[in-house]
């Protein structure tokens, strides 16, 4: 696992352009491509997509930044993703991002929560939420599969 914490790297350019806010089991998205990838990925397996729209300049993205790194390495059945508002504007505008931090939560490439602001419990809550919807479908999944070979073991007798 990889450290969850904010850093800052100097490569000469003394504008907080550079922060990082990935670690841990997030994964800092860079390009469209990549969020389709991933979030086609979570829907493959069933997961619920956790993903933070912030920004390098944006003190609650900043100070939520590591909090939300702890919560990925608590809930590794969740895919949690980051995306630099300023890196990219077109994905950020598609999802109508007017404040960050923006997080949303995707099944199925579908929204089904939202929560705009740093509020650590409210964060907290809706990602245990999110763990319980995919318990839920991993179970639901499982159960429809022992179902379905019952009846075909019960066929073949």
């Amino acid at each position: 696992m990889g450290h969850c914490f904010t850093k800052y790297q100097n490569d000469g350019d003394d504008s907080n352009h550079n922060v990082e806010f990935a670690g841990g089991n997030v994964h800092l998205i860079t390009a469209k491509e990549q969020w389709e990838e991933k979030t086609s990925e979570a829907s493959r397996n069933g997961k619920i997509v956790v993903a933070n729209f912030s920004a390098s300049w944006c003190g609650p993205c900043r100070m939520i930044a590591p909090f939300y790194c702890e919560l990925s390495e608590k809930h590794p059945s969740l895919m949690f993703l980051t995306v630099d508002v300023d890196e990219l504007t077109e994905l950020s505008s598609s999802w109508d991002i007017k404040a960050t931090p923006t997080f949303f939560f995707l099944k199925d490439g579908q929204q089904v929560d939202k929560l705009v602001g740093a509020n650590k419990p409210e964060l907290q809550k809706k990602v245990k939420q999110g763990f319980k919807r995919a318990f839920a479908a991993l179970w639901s999944g499982k159960l429809h599969y022992q179902i379905k070979q019952k009846n075909v073991n019960s066929r073949n007798m």
